[in-house]
């Protein structure tokens, strides 16, 4: 497995921002990794593409986009993931109260760098002083100390680096994990094909991917999904090594496929769980308290699922972590021993 080695490449890259809409930069970084490990890698609007010597032996996507800020006027900061998918009145559709007001208590004084989104310079470094929702422009306005000189247009990330306390890394690990798994594979002479995605969080990702299918895929096209799942706290995260699906709030996943990834955790002895099947069971219990639901959730392979007309099936394979968005997003070590045990096989690079 060589996981030291994955160590290394997530510990690089969890250092490269990579605010939603402004991804430029990060792409640049895994270009050169993923050279470097002998891939061949195309770039197009929205997803870099790294292939190996059979690309349809086996397909993977993982988004590569972070949490951030993009400067929208003088000293005025917005969430970028609202801008960039256009869900605030300023643009179009508006986002929900209750999701901005929960984000909002994520990143008090939580440190800041600005940087230019196709070469990646640095701009400057700042804090966070504080974040509300603009009744305005129904987006979160973050307030931050020293980068007044910033003009309008400029990604402002998250400062991030990777913290690996009591077995667990801590960071802004969605979906940087992932990604660093699947630049990886590379290095274990993995032949098939990984895609890195942008824009996942703003809503956006599953068209650049279904675009590629669209002008370069096979008849039958397969794709594993990678990403974090969040949990509400460590044990919960901790009560299985690898997260499955059958469905999303958009559709339902590739059975065959599915199977065949619960299938390999009982072979290797991975714990495993349904995600779906977890969130209906919370369901149940707060249909009985007079709770709210809670959704299934929307992924980029239920989106591409629906949107694709039978192109494309596939499945997701999580990650659990607990903190979802945070700055301390974290997720057990052995759990991604495991869970990169899983994809190897998936892969088709099993020793």
């Amino acid at each position: 497995m060589q996981f030291d080695e994955f160590v290394d490449v997530l510990k690089e890259l969890i250092r490269q921002p990579s605010v939603v809409g402004a991804e430029h930069s990060f792409f640049r970084v895994l270009q050169r990794l993923l050279e470097e490990r002998g891939a061949q890698v195309n770039w197009y609007e929205g997803i870099l593409v790294a292939r190996g010597n059979d690309p349809f032996s086996a397909m993977f996507s993982a988004h590569i986009d972070r949490h951030g800020l993009i400067c929208t006027g003088p000293n005025e900061f917005q969430y970028a993931a609202f801008v960039a998918g256009n869900r605030s009145d300023l643009l179009g559709n508006s986002v929900s109260e209750q999701l901005m007001t929960k984000i909002a208590d994520r990143f008090g004084t939580q440190p800041v760098l600005a940087y230019e989104p196709w070469s990646g310079a640095y701009r400057g470094a700042g804090m966070v002083r504080a974040a509300y929702k603009c009744e305005y422009r129904n987006n979160l306005i973050f307030e931050l100390d020293g980068l007044d000189h910033l003009v309008a247009g400029t990604p402002v990330a998250f400062a991030d680096r990777l913290l690996i306390e009591e077995q667990r890394f801590f960071g802004q690990l969605d979906n940087v994990l992932t990604a660093a798994m699947l630049v990886h594979l590379f290095s274990l002479n993995f032949e098939g094909t990984a895609f890195f995605t942008a824009q996942e969080e703003s809503g956006k990702s599953w068209r650049y991917l279904l675009e590629w299918f669209r002008r370069f895929g096979d008849s039958d096209n397969e794709l594993i999904v990678l990403d974090t799942s969040p949990y509400p706290d460590i044990p919960s995260a901790d009560a299985q090594q690898v997260v499955l699906r059958h469905r999303d709030a958009n559709a339902e996943f590739d059975r065959t496929l599915t199977q065949k990834l619960r299938a390999h955790c009982e072979e290797l002895h991975i714990e495993y769980a349904f995600k779906d099947l977890y969130i209906e069971e919370k369901n149940r219990l707060a249909a009985t308290e007079g709770q709210p639901a809670q959704s299934l959730g929307s992924t980029e392979m239920g989106r591409i699922t629906a949107a694709s007309n039978g192109l494309v099936r596939g499945t997701t394979l999580q990650i659990p972590t607990t903190g979802y968005h945070t700055m301390r997003e974290t997720a057990a070590v052995p759990t991604c021993v495991d869970f990169f045990k899983l994809l190897m096989c998936m892969a088709r690079v099993c020793p």
